[in-house]
């Protein structure tokens, strides 16, 4: 039948459906004068829905406290369709996660500390060390993912996900014409509980200027060749959270961080922070009173250059509060052991109200 003006049809179109989170912060620092400070972490608004049954789409944007700059400004960082007619094989085109490390796709409130573990932050796209503006993990591309050999209960054991990306990070064109390609795969051998290994082959660009070692100065595009993978493991359920995961990274960054034109412009290699680095995390969160009151700490551990010079490492412990689903509190300890400060010990403090809606 045709639509009349003014009416919607629902096999065409679903319903959108609007969501979003805010997280305040409260954090304290006591290193060398000391600080400390209110702060809005992050603020994000998303809306998503259904086409023609098989796809789905997702908008979502997000704001920080501090709008002064590129990195910090308001900014879409999801766009997407996905095809998912079959489970063995779903179609994601647009912005979003890259297909790197088990804790990089987790919604911040469910990972449960007061902010993703080093090595994911530096070597999955958050605030990376090629020197990208803040992307939170995302990129633009084509991704294809699937479950595969499900058991007697309908349950995957294996599932695995592929990608090409520009490699610049969120809402950014190619500089190079050359691709990442970033996968994944893992087995579930037991509810709850996965294995999974991920390679990352790529490069980051920029077209801009620098001075040579004689003080010449040039101008062209810069590519940065980048060789990553991660080796990951988890176990959780409603109340338990067990996870592990190490990265390796091999390639270098720029000098500065993308936040404006100007940086984007300046393509000087950082040769001096090397072109190794590594990290592990080892997290448990476990219910103290069940979907209510939870116990947590983290082992985090990031070495920049590769080496036990210049690591820091974050001890954590801290309780997470549910007054509902939709409404939480966590609070944490950190004492910080940093290798490339002249003072290698401070401690912090953090405490943030999670609101979903």
């Amino acid at each position: 039948m045709p639509i009349r003006a003014g009416e919607t049809n629902t096999a065409i179109i679903g319903k959108p459906k609007f969501s979003g989170y805010i997280i305040g912060q409260y954090q304290a620092n006591f290193q060398g004068s000391n600080s400390n400070t209110f702060s809005l972490r992050m603020a994000r608004v998303s809306v998503g829905g259904r086409i023609l049954g098989d796809f789905e789409y997702k908008v979502q944007g997000q704001i920080n406290g501090n709008t002064s700059t590129l990195g910090e400004s308001p900014r879409v960082v999801d766009l997407f369709v996905e095809w998912q007619r079959y489970s063995f094989a779903r179609i994601k085109v647009g912005q979003f996660k890259r297909p790197f490390t088990f804790e990089n796709p987790m919604h911040p409130v469910d990972q449960g500390f007061m902010g993703y573990s080093q090595n994911v932050q530096r070597l999955s796209g958050f605030n990376d060390r090629t020197g990208e503006q803040a992307s939170n993990g995302r990129d633009i591309g084509i991704q294809i993912q699937g479950d595969l050999l499900p058991n007697s209960s309908g349950r995957a054991l294996v599932h695995y996900q592929i990608g090409v990306f520009n490699g610049q990070g969120i809402n950014s064109k190619d500089a190079d014409n050359r691709k990442d390609i970033i996968g994944g795969a893992w087995v579930m051998p037991a509810k709850g509980l996965r294995i999974g290994v991920f390679g990352w082959t790529g490069s980051h660009a920029r077209d801009g200027h620098w001075t040579d070692g004689d003080g010449k100065e040039h101008n062209g595009t810069v590519s940065l060749s980048q060789y990553r993978y991660a080796v990951s493991a988890e176990y959780k359920d409603e109340d338990w959270q067990l996870r592990s995961e190490y990265i390796h990274s091999t390639g270098y960054g720029f000098k500065t961080t993308k936040q404006d034109s100007g940086d984007a412009a300046d393509a000087t290699v950082n040769y001096a922070q090397g072109n190794k680095a590594d990290g592990i995390y080892a997290l448990c969160i476990a219910p103290i009173i069940r979907q209510k009151l939870r116990a947590k700490a983290r082992y985090d551990l990031y070495r920049k250059s590769g080496a036990w010079t210049d690591s820091r490492t974050q001890y954590e412990i801290g309780l997470n509060y549910l007054f509902s689903k939709n409404l939480e509190v966590q609070a944490e300890y950190a004492f910080i052991n940093d290798r490339s400060l002249a003072e290698h010990n401070y401690s912090m403090v953090d405490v943030e109200l999670s609101v979903r809606f």
